[in-house]
């Protein structure tokens, strides 16, 4: 796929493509961060509440969704956003991630957040090489937490902006 990869902010209108995206990334063995499939009205609600503050950012080519990646905050910590991006096997590995990652740490430096935070694979089969290679991307050297999730161990990263 060398086709340019254009990048713009998710609306309601885009909830369907976002699902699919979804649904491919949690049909995978350990997905991160999402558990379930969303239906088209979830991931409208979704990126309705995230309203100005958050932001659902888009990668597409060729007018097909690649994936997406999402700055979500958590009212109890007004100061730390949650970042995640997911994204279709096919765009894995090409920058498209690093990119959007990109995209939402400017909108969260600019949107008055002062650290990112985010889950990481916990694979105990591989090295977590391209979750890492990822993370040095966007950020350099990034803390990693091992903490207990509801599904056990995970790697958590924290990010300062």
């Amino acid at each position: 796929m060398t086709d340019e990869v254009g990048y713009r902010r998710a609306t309601a209108a885009d909830a369907e493509a976002v699902a699919a995206v979804i649904a491919a990334v949690v049909a995978e063995p350990q997905p991160v961060g999402l558990d379930r499939a969303f239906s088209a009205g979830e991931v409208r609600t979704w990126i309705g509440r995230l309203g100005e503050p958050g932001l659902l950012l888009l990668a597409e080519a060729r007018g097909r969704t690649l994936g997406f990646g999402a700055l979500d905050f958590d009212t109890r910590e007004p100061e730390a956003a949650s970042l995640g991006v997911w994204l279709l096997p096919e765009a894995r590995r090409r920058g498209i991630g690093t990119r959007l990652a990109e995209g939402l740490l400017a909108h969260a430096r600019a949107g008055g957040f002062r650290r990112v935070v985010g889950r990481l694979p916990n694979d105990p089969t591989n090295s977590n090489e391209a979750a890492l290679s990822f993370l040095s991307s966007i950020g350099g050297l990034a803390p990693m937490i091992n903490s207990m999730g509801p599904d056990g161990p995970e790697l958590r990263f924290e990010l300062p902006l």
